[in-house]
């Protein structure tokens, strides 16, 4: 187990969990992980780096963490969200993303390119960057557009947006429906060796639908959508992937028809990887009951059988990682009712909670493999230093209490988006400390909040 820890970078007590301290030094002194076990002990500078890893530390230190029972892990890493900004600010900003990213445990995130404009210049990338760099700690990694304007045309220019700070390539929200256009994406992708993030949607087939088709639409009277929207583009960019050797990451996995898929693709070595949502892996269609749109989401919520093929891949290790699909809306928008509210929840402040209540309590991962599921793979996937707690290394970690128990309350959310389906859950694992570069930007003490805000020079 050790050996396996210190291979991945990933610490945590497990169900051996013993009394262990952090103990915190301010600014420019030492951040020491230490267990009173033969485990490990991690020191690191903050704004630098984790500078050892080893069993017996015993730097003084000036104020002291007590994660006495927690998980302690590398920092949590969400690849898949929404800020809204620019374009959208009533909804999300960059500065209440962060916000909700520090209270949920991620100290790094990729915001998609689905702004107003959109993220599909240098120009656009390094205004992200900017902004991010003035109002939070929190690491804000753009993903920039797969087509001009996301109009499915004319592609951007991958390179000097990779080169700008893109981490990726996508067209979320939408897919590009051109197959000429989207193959042509791969190759340049492949070209530049960055990564192609694919929302799976044929929107011809998806129509007005709502929610998953089948007889529980039909009674509540919606117009459905079936698996197939999802899977025939899923093949479609599987087999395009294939033909053009790009990097595809598949976004928000709902159907069994697309574990399948990705498996066979695996098999045949093929470079790709996949992300299902907290909501996806805990809730089904039968979970609307009424005309409420906080359970309104795209891909929709599907059967019991695609839940539990979503949750088998995520336990082998088809489903690559864990990503919410963070996706805030202004409180009168999602009061429009079902058929008129748009798609999407939010996720940032629910995540660690559903995938430890679900998924680490119930047996489907291990904590180690929670830390790789939302730190360690997301990571690789886009091709960042981060993801683990090995000497040399960033200093961000994620401190956990995976035994509290508490029920949701989407009004304690730091989101400006309040829309959830699971107001009221009651759950286990709460967030202790989140810590960026080795400063603590969020912490939890016996149920007192505080999020520390960068500071912003007064003009």
């Amino acid at each position: 187990l050790i050996d396996k820890l210190l291979d991945k970078g990933c610490i945590f007590f497990g169900t051996q969990r013993v009394p262990s301290i952090i103990r915190l030094e301010k600014y420019g002194e030492s951040v020491l992980l230490k267990q009173k076990n033969p485990f490990m002990k991690i020191r690191v500078i903050p704004g630098e780096y984790s500078e050892k890893v080893a069993k017996d530390i015993d730097d003084a230190s000036d104020s002291i963490i007590d994660a006495k029972g927690c998980f302690v892990m590398p920092g949590l890493i969400d690849i898949h969200v929404h800020f809204r900004e620019p374009g959208f600010e009533h909804k999300e900003t960059i500065r209440t993303g962060a916000r909700a990213a520090a209270r949920g445990g991620f100290t790094t995130v990729c915001p998609m390119p689905n702004t107003k404009p959109v993220i599909d210049s240098v120009e656009m990338v390094e205004y992200i960057r900017n902004k991010a760099e003035e109002v939070t700690d929190i690491n804000i990694l753009p993903i920039a557009s797969i087509t001009a304007g996301q109009d499915g045309e004319y592609l951007t220019d991958f390179e000097n947006l990779k080169e700008a700070g893109a981490v990726a390539v996508s067209e979320d929200g939408r897919s590009v429906m051109n197959a000429r256009v989207a193959r042509q994406a791969m190759r340049l992708a492949a070209e530049v060796d960055i990564p192609v993030f694919a929302h799976c949607e044929d929107k011809n087939l998806a129509a007005r639908g709502v929610m998953n088709a089948g007889n529980h639409a039909r009674e509540l009277g919606f117009y459905g959508i079936m698996n197939a929207v999802e899977d025939i583009i899923v093949a479609r960019d599987i087999l395009l992937a294939k033909n053009t050797g790009a990097k595809l990451h598949l976004c928000h996995c709902s159907t069994e028809d697309s574990v399948r898929m990705i498996a066979d693709a695996k098999k045949e070595g093929m470079d790709i990887t996949a992300e299902v949502t907290p909501h996806h892996f805990t809730l089904t269609e039968d979970a609307i009951t009424e005309d409420d749109a906080n359970y309104k989401m795209n891909p929709p919520l599907r059967t019991r059988k695609d839940v539990d093929k979503l949750i088998e891949g995520l336990k082998s290790g088809v489903i690559d990682c864990i990503a919410t699909d963070h996706a805030p809306h202004h409180k009168t928008e999602k009061e429009r009712g079902f058929v008129d509210a748009p798609f999407g929840i939010t996720g940032l402040e629910t995540s660690v909670a559903l995938t430890i209540t679900e998924l680490v309590k119930k047996g489907v991962l291990t904590p180690l493999q929670m830390a790789e599921r939302m730190s360690y793979t997301p990571a690789k996937i886009i091709g960042i230093d981060k993801g683990t707690l090995l000497p040399g290394k960033a200093a961000d970690i994620t401190i956990i209490d995976p035994d509290k128990e508490y029920v949701i309350d989407s009004n304690t959310f730091a989101s400006k988006g309040h829309n959830t389906p699971f107001d009221g859950k009651k759950v286990s694992g709460q967030v202790r400390y989140t810590i960026v570069s080795g400063k603590v930007v969020y912490s939890n003490n016996n149920g007192t909040e505080v999020i520390i805000d960068k500071d912003v020079p007064k003009l």
